[in-house]
């Protein structure tokens, strides 16, 4: 299974995703595409600037494109159109230049699991918090996981609780598209 973890920061997500790893030992973890790109020698600016989140993009469309199965994603491209989309300079964002591919690379996953922000933050935020843009981006990965308004199609879960819930929601969600699979092949 190829499952991605779909977030604004701070929600969890990262810690999920290593929860569910230690669940699924066979399936390799591939970081978030600023940790990648980053890793790489690329040097963001503090804030990110669009040009950022367009390298982060083109990261994560690569990081999708590797043909590999069995695979926890930290991030998925949609997730850096959400940044993109509530950037202050959002307006010089060609959305239509990358749908088509963001769409192709959505299609590789079999789950994406969206951690939205929950009315008590599990996760204390730091005073210097853009709080605006949280939300922004969590309202944007809403309309475009939950609501698909770009027509995405891809199987989306939403948990909620504590990390241990969250867990056996993503487990229980991946059995049963297991069993759908094998029922399919027979």
């Amino acid at each position: 299974m190829r499952i991605a973890f779909s977030g604004t920061h701070r929600v969890g997500k990262s810690t999920l995703v290593q929860h569910v790893a230690d669940a699924l030992p066979r399936h390799a973890t591939v970081d978030e595409p600023y940790h990648l790109l980053e890793e790489e020698g690329y040097e963001c600016s503090e804030p990110p600037s669009l040009e950022d989140f367009l390298a982060q993009l083109a990261r994560s469309l690569v990081a999708l494109g590797e043909d590999r199965q069995d695979v926890l994603f930290d991030r998925c491209p949609v997730d850096v159109l959400a940044y993109l989309l509530a950037h202050e300079d959002s307006t010089a964002f060609e959305l239509e230049d990358w749908t088509e591919r963001t769409r192709e690379a959505m299609h590789t996953l079999d789950l994406v699991v969206f951690v939205p922000v929950e009315d008590g933050d599990r996760i204390a935020l730091p005073a210097h918090e853009d709080r605006a843009l949280r939300l922004a981006v969590h309202r944007k990965l809403h309309d475009l996981l939950v609501e698909d308004v770009l027509g995405f199609e891809t199987e989306v879960l939403t948990v909620r609780g504590s990390v241990r819930t969250r867990v056996e929601q993503v487990l229980a969600r991946i059995g049963d598209l297991e069993k759908l699979r094998a029922k399919r092949e027979r």
